[in-house]
């Protein structure tokens, strides 16, 4: 099996590019989250999130910041608060993740 995707629409398919930056098992998820609750920090997220290991949610969370998807925001306490948000680029995703969701109820 190639490694690399060939998309008949482009060479740089954009829709691969999306699916790059939310797919996987829990970044959908944790967006949802973000944009239902708001501003959030690491352990209520944590909680949220049932079965994700730290790694995993670290991980996520490291990729969607990369991706432009979130912000994290460290407020210097003791012990260290951070909380995680969604940013204007992932607050578009809402309305596909609406629509996806009321197609794959119809199916």
């Amino acid at each position: 099996m190639s490694s690399t995707h060939n998309c008949p629409c482009t060479q740089a398919c954009p829709l691969q590019h999306a699916m790059e930056m939310i797919g996987g098992k829990w970044k959908i998820s944790l967006l949802c989250s973000l944009m239902v609750d708001g501003s959030t920090r690491y352990n209520d997220l944590k909680r949220k999130m049932n079965g994700i290991s730290n790694t995993m949610l670290a991980k996520s969370l490291k990729e969607m910041e990369d991706d432009g998807l979130v912000t994290r925001t460290e407020y210097m306490e003791v012990p260290i608060r951070v909380e995680y948000a969604i940013t204007e680029k992932a607050k578009a995703l809402g309305p596909i993740l609406v629509q996806l969701a009321q197609w794959a109820a119809g199916m």
